[in-house]
């Protein structure tokens, strides 16, 4: 493990120093003269934000772009300026988006209503992922080290709860509705609240769609390898395992130890594990860093779970997304 050991100071600084790709700016509805009816966060609200707002026929903002990170994104003078204005933001919550709460806050104390979502969909405590995990990790030799390369031994930094409930589709068709029925309140218009149900009816198409994808996969290759822990969710609804990741601590910014690593190399080679999976909107080298450590043929599989793709990907939607992550998923463990 010496190689591991020597390399690791190195990987973290070129991380550090070396983002995968410039900020995407600011996406929006397309441009009209009508002010947006609310502003959301993050890439996945803003998604499904946009589909309830052109059902209506309005218009609504997103802050954050394709390759945006939640974890570490912070605002512009322009993004205050629209929050200011607006009348209802929507959030992820939970602590997704720390860098935006300054600016949340003002948008609040200027009449706006911030409507966290993720509170309202049956998130998951850290402690109860935490005692599933170990039921499921009951019997294995290497369960000590799976907890520690998950971080499990160190305090999350978002807090009692998971906030990454957009890697559950049915979660997000709920989110649907309750969005609908927010803009309803704010607007006095129920027609958002009878669009949100039919985005509602889509996404659980979606599910459905996913499910088929992911059926492929044989029981015992159900097992994922994540470059930080944000699949909590996916794992819970899809029926996976979440054998290790790369950053502790649930969010992007942390930093692995060494120990971290050379732990979770070793859950890979235990484990066989055929694949470990990026995040779109976090550095690879670390991934990279332990799929070479381990020795095996591992393949390092980019998903879409920070944000949604960009123009040409296939995941530029929320619903798009999911299914592009289902299949390569499917393609990489089946």
């Amino acid at each position: 493990m010496r190689s591991t050991i020597l390399a690791v100071p190195l990987l973290l600084t070129m991380a550090a120093c070396s983002p995968t790709a410039a900020p995407a700016s600011n996406t929006s509805t397309p441009a009209t003269d009508q002010a947006p009816v609310a502003i959301a966060t993050t890439t996945q609200l803003g998604s499904i934000l946009g589909d309830i707002t052109q059902c209506v026929g309005t218009t609504s903002r997103t802050l954050m772009g394709p390759g945006d990170d939640p974890h570490d994104f912070s605002v512009s003078s322009r993004d205050v300026a629209d929050l200011t204005k607006a009348k209802l933001v929507i959030t992820n919550g939970l602590g997704l988006e720390p860098g935006l709460k300054v600016a949340l806050d003002g948008a609040k104390a200027d009449g706006a209503t911030i409507f966290e979502v993720a509170p309202l969909l049956d998130p998951l405590s850290y402690a109860s992922i935490e005692e599933h995990q170990a039921e499921q990790h009951a019997g294995h030799d290497h369960a000590a080290s799976t907890s520690s390369a998950t971080g499990h031994d160190e305090s999350h930094s978002h807090g009692e709860f998971d906030p990454h409930v957009h890697m559950d589709v049915q979660r997000m068709a709920k989110a649907a509705t309750v969005i609908g029925a927010q803009l309803a309140k704010t607007t006095g218009d129920d027609k958002y609240a009878t669009c949100g149900t039919k985005v509602e009816q889509k996404l659980q198409e979606t599910d459905k769609q996913v499910r088929e994808i992911l059926a492929e996969i044989p029981a015992d290759k159900r097992v994922l390898v994540t470059d930080h822990e944000a699949y909590n969710y996916f794992a819970e609804a899809y029926d996976f395992e979440v054998a290790g990741v790369v950053i502790p601590g649930g969010s992007t910014d942390a930093e692995p130890s060494s120990q971290e690593l050379a732990d979770l190399v070793a859950v890979v080679r235990e484990d066989k594990v055929s694949a470990i999976f990026s995040n779109n909107t976090v550095n690879p080298r670390l991934v990279e860093a332990v799929a070479n450590e381990a020795g095996t043929d591992l393949k390092v599989v980019q998903l879409f779970e920070g944000s949604v793709g960009p123009e040409g990907s296939g995941a530029e939607t929320y619903a798009t997304m999911m299914l592009t992550n289902a299949q390569r998923i499917a393609d990489a463990l089946k």
